[in-house]
């Protein structure tokens, strides 16, 4: 499989749980206090960095840092976007479309010396 693929899986899994870990405290937890709500929290961001960690390791052997994090936004939108519609059942809104569309240019300008 190739590096870039690699890296694409184990970043999307990473945001999933970090996702989770930054957010669902509020649906699921909003009645505990903050401290408990922080320490699940921790302990969900602990599996992201399992995968986060070596899919920058990964990445950074065919990508630069720069390229790492714009990949890393893109996937962080493609993740929350169903997260926060699904799960925390907010509405769907076009600025998602909007923040998206201008995710793209950052991706044509830190991958076109690539292309």
């Amino acid at each position: 499989m190739p590096v870039i693929f690699k890296t694409i899986i184990l970043l999307t899994i990473a945001n999933v749980f970090m996702s989770f870990a930054w957010y669902a405290h509020l649906k699921e937890l909003n009645n505990k206090p903050w401290i408990i709500a922080a320490l699940i929290s921790w302990g969900i961001a602990l599996v992201e960095y399992l995968f986060q960690v070596p899919a920058n390791r990964i990445g950074f052997t065919v990508m630069s840092l720069a390229q790492l994090k714009i990949l890393q936004e893109v996937i962080t939108l493609a993740v929350f976007v169903p997260f926060a519609v699904f799960y925390m059942q907010q509405p769907l809104k076009l600025d998602f479309l909007w923040a998206g569309l201008c995710l793209l240019g950052a991706v044509y300008f830190m991958f076109r010396t690539n292309i």
